[in-house]
């Protein structure tokens, strides 16, 4: 934990973190894609770039590739990382990866029914075809590298919000994940998310916020290296192609109008994912 005379850095108490319990859920198969994906990052660089990432975005994207934060970065995020969608899968762990990417999908659309229970709707209200009865979930792995220097703009991967619906993170429990709880406020406060043994950190994503017209704030989030490896499995959740994003009705009112126009789901992922990679090369 680095620099923290440079910024203000704390350890977030665990007992001030939310917590879902889902008793009946069993997601031990994230150890199992933790250490394949640590044998798939350790092959040598011509191995990997043979699945170079496609016009999808999908596949091997090497170190110093993305860039979330341009105004403070010097360079691209100390991480490697393999983009993976249900159609996608390595050789030989097929079975593991697809049961694992099922689970976490159940998990979080179990979430999403706790979430709108809390913008007053019915509990199933997102579990419709066209919301998240057919959802856009890609399922990345990741491996980071390096010692992160904030005050040089050196990230092991730069601070950004996730533009779905959420995001759903498993973590091998190296420290190095940081997330600043008031996103408007300056200067802005990092916190330390804490490795807890058996839990996942669940990011909100910017399309809830617009979904929920500010209710739900994003998670504005980064990663520091402290010279160790870490490994990582975010699957990050978004509504069918065909889902209308627009102001739910239980966020608005008279006094409260909606913040941003309707707009087609799949049509906000492409602006997204144009914004987010207009600076890559093209694969």
């Amino acid at each position: 934990m680095e620099n923290k005379s440079e910024e203000d850095v704390s350890i977030i108490n665990v007992s001030s973190l939310s917590f879902i319990d889902f008793n009946n859920t069993d997601l031990h198969q994230s150890a199992v894609l933790l250490k394949n994906s640590k044998k798939f990052f350790a092959l040598p660089l011509e191995e990997k770039m043979k699945v170079l990432r496609n016009e999808k975005y999908r596949g091997y994207a090497p170190f110093h590739d993305s860039l979330l934060d341009p105004k403070n970065q010097v360079r691209g995020d100390y991480k490697e990382c393999f983009t993976i969608g249900m159609e996608d899968v390595l050789p030989g762990w097929q079975e593991t990866m697809e049961k694992y990417y099922q689970e976490a999908l159940r998990v979080c659309k179990s979430i999403a029914r706790i979430m709108a229970l809390a913008l007053d709707l019915d509990e199933d209200y997102f579990d419709t075809l066209e919301m998240l009865g057919n959802p856009i979930a890609d399922m990345f792995l990741v491996h980071y590298e390096g010692m992160s220097d904030p005050s040089k703009g050196i990230y092991a991967c730069g601070a950004h919000s996730d533009f779905g619906m959420m995001s759903l993170l498993a973590t091998d429990g190296v420290t190095g994940l940081q997330i600043c709880r008031h996103k408007d406020v300056k200067p802005e406060k990092w916190e330390y998310i804490p490795s807890i043994k058996g839990a996942y950190i669940v990011n909100i994503g910017d399309l809830l916020e617009r979904w929920s017209n500010g209710y739900f704030k994003s998670t504005l989030h980064r990663v520091l290296g402290n010279g160790l490896d870490r490994y990582s499995i975010p699957l990050f959740l978004k509504p069918s192609h065909d889902c209308i994003i627009e102001c739910l009705p239980t966020c608005q009112s008279e006094n409260n109008l909606p913040k941003c126009p309707a707009i087609k789901c799949s049509t906000y992922i492409s602006q997204r994912y144009k914004a987010v990679h207009a600076h890559l090369k093209k694969p």
